[in-house]
C-alpha cells in the first residue's frame, strides 16, 4: 500500500507473505486484497503478525484451492547489516514454488543465488529479487537463471538497479526470457 495502490485489484484467493519485513508484509494491503475465504501462506516469523494464516518453514509442500505451494529457502550469504548478520537469516523467510496444471512458478522472496535456489528444475516462470544492498546483484540474478534456466524470468524489487544490466548479461541465453515490469 505504500508503493502502489491495490483498491483496483482482483481480491485473491491465496497471498503468500515472503518475510517479516515491512515491504514485504503490509497489512493494509493485505486487507484490501483479502475476501472471505482468502488463504495467507507465511513463515514463522512473519505469521505472528497475521491472524489466522498458515505457517509453511523451508522444505514444506501444501496443497492450498488445489494449488500445491512448496515453501524453499530465501537467505543472505554474502550481503550482511553487519558482519555476521545476513539481512535475510537462514530459515526465517520463504521463497515459494507454485504449481499449477505443467506450470510451475518460483517467486523467490529476498535472498541471493543460494545453492539450494541454483539446484531448482523445471521453472516456467521465476520472480528474482535484485535489490541492493539486501538481495541480488544482476550478475547473482543471472548466475542463478543459468543454473536453473527458468523459461521466463521476471526482476523485482529492484529499485533504481539498472534492469538492462540483467538483459545484457543474459541476452545469449536463448532459452531464457527477461521480462522487465514497472509498477504503475
Amino acid at each position: 500500500s505504500r508503493e502502489t495502490s491495490y483498491t483496483n485489484m482482483p481480491k485473491a484467493d491465496i497471498i503468500l507473505v515472503t518475510h517479516e519485513h515491512g515491504d514485504h508484509l503490509d497489512p493494509e494491503a493485505i486487507r484490501i486484497l483479502s475476501k472471505s475465504g482468502t488463504e495467507i501462506i507465511a513463515p514463522k516469523a512473519a505469521a505472528k503478525a497475521l491472524a489466522g494464516c498458515t505457517v509453511m518453514a523451508n522444505g514444506d509442500t501444501r496443497t492450498v484451492k488445489g494449488i500445491e505451494i512448496k515453501a524453499v529457502p530465501a537467505y543472505n550469504i554474502v550481503h550482511m547489516r553487519s558482519p555476521g548478520m545476513p539481512f535475510h537469516p537462514k530459515g526465517a523467510g520463504n521463497g515459494y514454488i507454485i504449481t499449477f496444471g505443467d506450470k510451475r512458478v518460483y517467486i523467490a522472496g529476498d535472498t541471493e543465488n543460494t545453492p539450494e535456489m541454483k539446484q531448482l528444475r523445471n521453472i516456467d516462470v521465476a520472480f528474482l529479487p535484485m535489490n541492493l544492498p539486501y538481495t541480488m546483484t544482476p550478475e547473482m540474478v543471472a548466475d542463478a537463471a543459468r543454473a536453473f534456466r527458468p523459461h521466463i524470468l521476471y526482476p523485482y524489487h529492484y529499485g533504481t538497479t539498472d534492469t538492462s544490466k540483467l538483459v545484457s548479461l543474459l541476452k545469449g541465453e536463448k532459452d531464457i526470457e527477461v521480462r522487465v515490469r514497472k509498477l504503475q
